[in-house]
């Protein structure tokens, strides 16, 4: 069956060119993504939509990305205690202590895979050899290295920076053809 729509259907109604969920769908959604603060900014974004819309996180992106520092790997690593009490103060950010404390443990954590294996990227290259399309192996190894990660979270972060496939509805111009 031919569907004659070439998009997924959850941005299908979106006519606004400018709408967030578009421009993400369309730039950014199962796109691979090379520079690790930008790989921590999209886990990051990932852990703090738990419970919430993905349009909420897109909305507040800039938000997030002042108040983490742009997301360097090296400054959120060094957070302390008055970092912890100025991101639970900020009100364009999800102020959730949990979350906040996720985002400083894996800052460390990404510092430690960094000096390993030369990078974040280059980590998910090896296990994408490794572990393949196996959500629940990537669950596993998640678990082991980071705070806050569940099924949904690391799929779904895994699916958007396109190590894993299904980002895209099969009849939606920006999947990609295997």
């Amino acid at each position: 069956m031919t569907l004659s729509h070439p998009y997924c259907n959850y941005v299908l109604s979106i006519t606004d060119e400018n709408d967030v969920d578009k421009i993400y769908h369309d730039f950014h959604y199962g796109v691979r993504i090379e520079n690790d603060n930008e790989l921590f900014c999209r886990l990051v974004m990932e852990i703090n939509q738990a419970g919430l819309s993905w349009r909420t996180i897109l909305v507040k992106e800039k938000y997030f990305r002042k108040a983490y520092n742009n997301f360097d790997i090296k400054k959120v690593a060094k957070y302390n205690e008055k970092d912890f009490v100025r991101l639970m103060s900020d009100a364009g950010i999800i102020r959730n202590r949990l979350k906040i404390s996720a985002a400083i443990y894996n800052a460390n954590q990404l510092l430690v895979i960094q000096k390993e294996y030369g990078g974040f990227r280059k980590w998910l290259d090896v296990y994408s050899q490794e572990i393949g399309q196996d959500k629940h192996a990537w669950l596993k190894l998640f678990k082991k290295q980071f705070k806050f990660v569940g099924g949904e979270i690391v799929g779904e972060f895994l699916m958007s920076i396109g190590v894993l496939q299904g980002a895209h509805d099969i009849h939606c111009k920006y999947a990609k053809i295997a």
